[in-house]
């Protein structure tokens, strides 16, 4: 016979086995997240854009506070997760700019 706590420690481990599949999802997305946000980096130092775009954030910001509220997920987490992502994407674009102005002109170096 099965005891309760048998199978509480077979349903969690069933819940941590998926806690691990969504986690390597995130991951995942966010290494994508990156690779594009790279690429917008590098059109924008060669356009000599700004790294940064606040009205874009301020946008974005309040997309994800919807999309969040809309999940059931604290907005509030969801602005925190994405300050700090985009704090990360800001000094990613920083470093390309800075880099593609010390590049040589007219080569690729």
């Amino acid at each position: 016979m099965t005891t309760n706590a048998e199978l509480a420690r077979a349903r969690l481990m069933e819940l941590r086995a998926s806690i691990d599949n969504l986690d390597a999802a995130l991951i995942h997305i966010l290494a994508e997240r990156f690779r594009c946000t790279k690429a917008v980096g590098k059109l924008k130092a060669e356009n000599n854009m700004p790294p940064a775009d606040p009205v874009r954030e301020q946008q974005q910001i309040a997309r994800l506070r919807r999309l969040a509220d809309e999940s059931n997920l604290d907005p509030d987490f969801a602005e925190k997760l994405l300050t700090f992502i985009a704090r990360e994407v800001i000094r990613h674009h920083e470093a390309i700019a800075e880099a593609h102005s010390a590049a040589p002109a007219g080569g690729e170096g």
